[in-house]
């Protein structure tokens, strides 16, 4: 799929199936994931055929079914590392979805003492996304314009309302879409939102937003 066509198609899913990540499958995706590794610095792991980390009261809150394939999201300590977890972690997201598997972004609703992973020095658990195959593919919420989400100094280029429309599909903690988009000339900024998991979402936006506005002469200033 294209990218903005893999975004769209994209909705959070709870309910999987019983069926295994097959071997092609897991990987195509691990692959991935240590290309983000690689490029970003952060620690991102695989765990497969492992149901504890949502067999817990506080997953229930949010209906979790059958869930027990999962990315543990780490990295190190840094002002930043919230925002860069999720940049690369929808880039995990997409990829999965590419796949034809089920997402969905998990930072509190789920057991730290029960989720397999270790800590290196200095790093931080910062949440997980659950994935697996399932017989539904979750539903779209409403969504706020471009407008709202969005300032500009001067007319919008097509180059920034593509950018902005990616990010309206951007998953955000209880659909609040809590962020700001702010372009000025070449130069382009964003602002989180206060709330649980806001950086975490903001990096998902940004994230969208650089996979659709294209290698235009254009940066960012924060």
């Amino acid at each position: 799929m294209e990218i903005m066509e893999t975004m769209k198609s994209r909705h959070s899913v709870r309910a999987f199936n019983d069926r295994k990540i097959d071997s092609e499958t897991a990987g195509i995706l691990q692959s991935f994931i240590s290309k983000c590794n690689e490029e970003s610095g952060l620690d991102f792991k695989m765990v497969l055929e492992e149901p504890n980390a949502l067999d817990c009261f506080k997953s229930h809150l949010r209906k979790f079914s059958n869930a027990k394939n999962y990315v543990v999201l780490i990295g190190k300590k840094a002002d930043d590392l919230a925002e860069k977890v999720g940049y690369y972690g929808e880039k995990v997201v997409l990829k999965a979805t590419e796949l034809r598997l089920g997402t969905c972004w998990v930072v509190n609703t789920y057991s730290k003492k029960k989720c397999e992973y270790e800590l290196k020095e200095n790093e931080k658990l910062v949440g997980i996304i659950v994935f697996g195959y399932s017989d539904t593919h979750g539903v779209p919420h409403d969504m706020k314009s471009v407008e709202e989400l969005s300032r500009v100094n001067g007319d919008m280029p097509d180059w920034f309302r593509r950018g902005m429309e990616a990010a309206r599909y951007a998953p955000t903690s209880f659909n609040q879409q809590k962020f700001l988009f702010t372009l000025d000339g070449n130069k382009v900024s964003a602002k989180a939102g206060i709330g649980i998991g806001a950086k975490i979402d903001l990096g998902i936006a940004k994230c969208h937003f650089d996979l659709c506005a294209g290698d235009r002469d254009w940066k960012w200033i924060n």
